[in-house]
């Protein structure tokens, strides 16, 4: 539809449906931001964090952040507070009764859902990351403000193609591995394999520095054994392959995303599920807003006993249901019950066909 066959009706509807939109996240922001700065004041001034940076590094970056993970729901109760009072106002009942239809009238909020979709794909995969980038360094700066010690242990890690390394522990406060080997294949056939007692990552060389070390080399004809105290040696894996946070996934854009989990795949990492499930939620969540506007207009579009409050209150349980059952699916592709794609798009199917069903209860 061109710019030209909008009427006067379906230019009305799509600026009240973005004005309400935006107007309903800075509402809805301002509350989110209080209750964020009551709950974590003391550790920013125990931690002496500056104010310019608690604005801009942490608070302009959790902005964004929070308007993409709460978007369905200021889509939903931004659609069921204007649609309601066009219908209290007896709107909705003066567009139909002049002949247009209910179908036609959905033009112009599935354009404003259009809209709204493209940007949250696009800030999603392409701004968001970098903000929540930002954000997750000013928390472990100023809000966690302590090293935290992870330490894995029984580590298998396949680093490049046919080479595989182990360690029997890795801690991160020491960024040092105990019991490392590294085992290179080619062709499936076992070529060189490395034994050591520590292996210590040099921060000034950005290399690996491996002590007590017992190498093997297998030739065609006979074997190689080479020993020392030390060696270094750089690796394509780094000490932040360790340490990372379980949501660090969320700080990374869309082609970096796929380039991590194509490297963790490649690592034999067989836990991937987060990395797929954050992948997923980027597609199947701005689409939901599709599903909850039909939803959405064919509640609120005509008068019910309790005016625009009950419908509110209707919009706003059916937006949480949603979100509520988002995560909820989530938990079973974590747990290896459901993979990540279809776990993502079970909510979405399962409104879909409630939107279906209600719209055809819709006024005509």
């Amino acid at each position: 539809m061109t710019k030209a066959q909008l009427t006067i009706i379906d230019r009305y509807i799509i600026r009240k449906f973005l004005g309400t939109f935006f107007f309903t996240i800075v509402l809805i922001i301002l509350i989110a931001v209080v209750f964020d700065i009551s709950e974590k004041i003391d550790d920013f001034m125990e931690s002496h964090a500056p104010l310019d940076k608690i604005i801009f590094d942490y608070y302009l970056n959790f902005i964004p952040y929070f308007v993409v993970l709460f978007s369905p729901l200021f889509t939903f109760v931004s659609v069921i507070y204007f649609t309601s009072r066009m219908a209290y106002n007896t709107e909705i009942t003066a567009i139909l009764s002049s002949g247009v239809s209910f179908r036609r009238l959905l033009i112009p909020y599935f354009i404003s859902a259009f809209v709204l979709t493209l940007l949250a794909f696009l800030l999603n995969n392409f701004v968001i990351p970098h903000s929540t980038g930002r954000m997750m360094q000013f928390e472990e700066i100023y809000y966690y403000n302590s090293p935290r010690l992870v330490s894995e242990r029984n580590i298998h890690k396949q680093i490049e193609p046919g080479v595989f390394i182990y360690m029997e522990s890795f801690n991160t406060l020491t960024n040092s591995g105990r019991r490392f080997s590294i085992e290179k294949y080619n062709n499936g056939e076992l070529v060189s394999k490395l034994l050591s007692d520590e292996i210590r990552w040099d921060s000034t060389q950005n290399k690996w520095r491996i002590s007590n070390y017992y190498i093997r080399n297998y030739k065609s004809d006979h074997q190689e054994i080479l020993s020392g105290q030390r060696i270094d040696t750089t690796l394509t894996i780094t000490p932040e392959e360790f340490r990372r946070r379980d949501d660090a996934v969320e700080a990374l854009n869309l082609g970096e995303l796929n380039q991590f989990i194509k490297e963790q795949k490649l690592q034999g990492n067989q836990d991937i599920s987060l990395s797929l499930l954050e992948k997923h939620k980027r597609f199947s969540f701005p689409f939901s807003a599709f599903i909850l506007t039909l939803i959405g207009v064919s509640v609120s579009s005509k008068k019910v006993k309790g005016g625009i409050g009950m419908q509110l209150g209707l919009g706003l349980l059916i937006s949480f249901a949603y979100i509520v059952f988002m995560q909820f699916s989530s938990q079973f592709a974590i747990s290896g019950t459901l993979t990540p794609l279809v776990a993502v798009w079970i909510p979405n199917i399962l409104f879909a066909i409630i939107a279906v069903f209600l719209f055809r209860l819709a006024p005509r």
